[in-house]
């Protein structure tokens, strides 16, 4: 029960410093909203090339965007614990009784939040160009899109942590975002690249969990993409806690 008290306090007090800063959620969201601007229109015509997939151009892109929205809001919250480190307040939280694991763990609580908000916004600005989708599809697009920004948000914290300087971190997160970004489709089906390329992409993990989205859009909720996704997206869940919680440890011995 402790570790769920402790999350809640550190989920509060993430939240509260979150709300007195709200400018940081719309400058979240701007990428994917000028994407969602000056690239959608592009792909409408692309929607009845040979090798597009199954849907219309804004039933594939947007849940892309999500995906997009899930991994660099959650790859860059790192920063933050830096800054917090060097400010002395990760020193004063392990110096308390709190749960290891829920020092990170409630501010990823928070990152889900704001990644939720984020994600309801730009699926309501996708309906005003065309979007059409299912309630209960989109609802079940935002969860998975929620488990991927809690992964990366326990990756980043991790890695923040370990490495505390943000020379080192930001190489860190471009070297691991720009492939992920090119091999996950995000931008493109991977159906339209060469068969090299496609291979290549079937290996990245997260091109599983945009095609996961892309069929719950398309209000295949229950299917074998959907679901793969959502495997895929805990097993990263569970690799982010644990290695929160080696890092966390580290920092007490």
């Amino acid at each position: 029960m402790r570790f769920f008290a402790d999350s809640w306090i550190i989920f509060s007090r993430a939240m509260r410093l979150s709300l007195r800063q709200p400018m940081w959620v719309v400058i979240g969201l701007l990428q994917p909203i000028l994407y969602l601007t000056l690239f959608g229109p592009l792909l409408v015509p692309l929607a009845s090339a040979p090798g597009f997939p199954p849907g219309d151009a804004w039933t594939i892109f947007v849940p892309g965007l999500l995906v997009q929205l899930g991994i660099f809001g959650g790859a860059f919250v790192g920063f933050g614990i830096i800054a917090e480190w060097r400010s002395g307040v990760i020193e004063r939280e392990l110096a308390s009784p709190a749960n290891r694991s829920a020092l990170i763990t409630g501010r990823v609580m928070r990152d889900v939040v704001v990644l939720v908000v984020q994600a309801v916004v730009l699926i309501v600005c996708a309906l005003l160009f065309g979007l059409r989708v299912p309630v209960l599809a989109a609802v079940a697009g935002v969860l998975l899109i929620a488990l991927l920004g809690a992964a990366f948000s326990y990756f980043s914290y991790s890695a923040g942590l370990a490495m505390k300087s943000e020379d080192a971190f930001a190489p860190l997160v471009n070297m691991v975002s720009l492939p992920v970004l090119l091999l996950s489709g995000i931008l493109l089906p991977m159906s339209l690249a060469p068969r090299w390329l496609q291979i290549l992409s079937d290996i990245n993990p997260f091109k599983h969990i945009v095609d996961g989205v892309r069929a719950m859009f398309r209000g295949e909720i229950v299917s074998s993409a959907a679901g793969l996704g959502i495997v895929l997206a805990l097993a990263l869940i569970g690799l982010g806690v644990w290695a929160g919680r080696r890092v966390v440890q580290a920092q007490t011995k």
